[in-house]
């Protein structure tokens, strides 16, 4: 009889230049230990952003890039966008 397991990993992540950061969670399928099946989801978080059920490697990374400095430079942006718009 096969046997089919699941599992879960943060395989990439990346964070950009104004310091928003994009992660990829791949979910991959196997049948009895062989990967028949991988799909992803693609997630990004600007900075600043609340991280309540963002996975824990993702949320080291966003603290370690999201100085308060970037933080600001980034609502700044954000702010100059909207009165341009």
């Amino acid at each position: 009889m096969s046997t089919f397991t699941e599992t879960k990993v943060i395989d990439q992540i990346i964070v950009v230049e104004n310091g928003t950061v994009f992660y990829r969670e791949a979910t991959r399928i196997f049948k009895d230990d062989v990967e028949v099946s991988k799909t992803f989801h693609r997630t990004s978080l600007t900075p600043g952003q609340d991280l309540t059920g963002v996975p824990d490697q993702v949320v080291a990374i966003c603290n370690t890039a999201w100085t308060q400095e970037v933080i600001a430079a980034y609502q700044a942006q954000q702010q100059q966008n909207q009165l341009g718009a």
